[in-house]
């Protein structure tokens, strides 16, 4: 570690930010046309030397996660910012077991998408080629700048990391135990760097920084993504907010969705795939509302009349209430009658991130599935299932809520780019 964090301090001086991180950019340009050929022994051997890293330097990373909760406690942050925050000895290891998973998963780059032999005799392929330099942008998870840095990584792409000011201390143990993989696989650490200085200044030279870098993801509130999204001179990857919605159709097994609810809201509060709002059929909100409420517990749940008039646990709601990713043990519930009314006001307040039915009515649940046009749906199951680990893709960058490019998780195959190759025997255009 010692000889890493050599080679790290030698960075360029922050005092102009502008042109510290425009040198990231081209020292992260440079690296990436090496890693862009780099074998996947190579690849997957500096994610196993990372993971192992972070094992092993688990108390230095957990030492300085301390120091970041620290401050964000004694600034007032909420509850459900810190823990997102929080690091312990099992998410350390869950962040070191990703990067082993990532590291088994099959190399994107390379592939042949499709292949296509022409009457005059070329042979033309689409292959699968790395973005280049992709610039991530995210706030107090401090897991998210080890994803990144491995799904970069993998997928041939050298990233630049600006984690949020409160991560900051976490961050520069991540990226370190990162760059012992890079050491061990003899990748150029300049592969994953991070940002080193909490001045603001620097999202915006990050942004306008086009001479070097391809891509720019936000990971974090509607704040960061309108930043990114009014002011980047380079292409983004827009991560909006989890405004997400459980539908508990007439046809649900009552049973069966309280226990989704209760997950979907309650596993993890401060995620955005956690449900923010419940939405149910009129016709078994007697029955079913003070299920969920009892399977909720000390959750508080904003209504509008008809619902507080079956609950009175249920507080009064406003309209913003419906629009509002709480990330906290808040919860708002809406009152339809049938899909008719519930697919509309969920096509109409959801944040197009993640969406669910409940229902054992399979017709229902394909009209469901079909309409609503967010970039996860789901059928009888927890909202919290949007999540590239659970999608198989070992981890994830964040979830793409636009429809360009990428959609949904966005994990290894997303982060890869194409180009044509094209082979002949003296072919000349007529």
């Amino acid at each position: 570690m010692t000889a890493v964090l050599s080679r790290m301090n030698d960075m360029p001086d922050t005092s102009d930010v502008t042109a510290y991180v425009n040198e990231l950019g081209r020292r992260a340009a440079t690296a990436s046309r090496s890693l862009a050929s780099a074998s996947t022994e190579r690849k997957n051997k500096a994610l196993t030397a990372a993971a192992q890293a972070l094992r092993d330097n688990r108390a230095r990373l957990l030492e300085a996660n301390a120091k970041d909760v620290d401050s964000v406690k004694a600034a007032g942050k909420p509850a459900a910012f810190i823990d997102r925050l929080i690091l312990d000895e099992g998410r350390v290891n869950a962040i070191a077991d990703a990067l082993d998973q990532i590291a088994t998963l099959p190399d994107p780059v390379g592939r042949v998408l499709h292949t296509t032999e022409r009457p005059n005799g070329l042979t033309i392929e689409r292959v699968a080629t790395p973005l280049g330099v992709i610039g991530m942008i995210y706030e107090s998870r401090p897991n998210v700048g080890a994803d990144a840095g491995a799904l970069c990584l993998k997928s041939g792409n050298a990233v630049i990391l600006r984690g949020g000011s409160e991560s900051l201390n976490s961050t520069r143990v991540i990226v370190e135990c990162l760059a012992e993989g890079l050491k061990a696989a003899d990748l150029p650490l300049e592969c994953i760097q991070m940002i080193d200085t909490t001045d603001r200044n620097a999202v915006q030279a990050l942004l306008t920084c086009a001479e070097y870098v391809d891509l720019v993801i936000p990971r974090g509130g509607k704040g960061l993504v309108s930043l990114v999204r009014d002011q980047a001179r380079v292409p983004t990857l827009l991560h909006l907010d989890g405004n997400c919605h459980t539908y508990v159709n007439a046809a649900a097994d009552l049973t069966k969705a309280a226990a989704i609810v209760k997950n979907a809201k309650l596993r993890r509060t401060g995620v955005c795939g956690a449900t923010e709002s419940l939405v149910v059929d009129r016709s078994i909100a007697k029955d079913f509302l003070p299920m969920a409420l009892d399977a909720l517990g000390e959750c508080e749940v904003r209504g509008e009349a008809d619902a507080r008039e079956i609950d009175a646990r249920i507080k009064p709601a406003t309209d913003e209430d419906f629009y509002t990713e709480y990330l906290d043990t808040i919860l708002s519930v809406k009152l339809v009658d049938g899909p008719d009314e519930a697919i509309p006001f969920i096509s109409e307040h959801s944040s197009a991130h993640t969406d669910a039915v409940v229902t054992e009515d399979a017709a229902i649940a394909e009209r469901f599935l079909n309409e609503i046009d967010s970039a996860v749906v789901m059928h009888n199951a927890s909202t919290q299932f949007s999540d590239g680990g659970e999608f198989g893709m070992g981890a994830e960058i964040g979830i793409a809520t636009g429809k360009m490019h990428a959609r949904g998780p966005v994990g290894l195959e997303q982060l890869t780019s194409f180009k044509y190759r094209v082979r002949g025997n003296g072919q000349t255009r007529p």
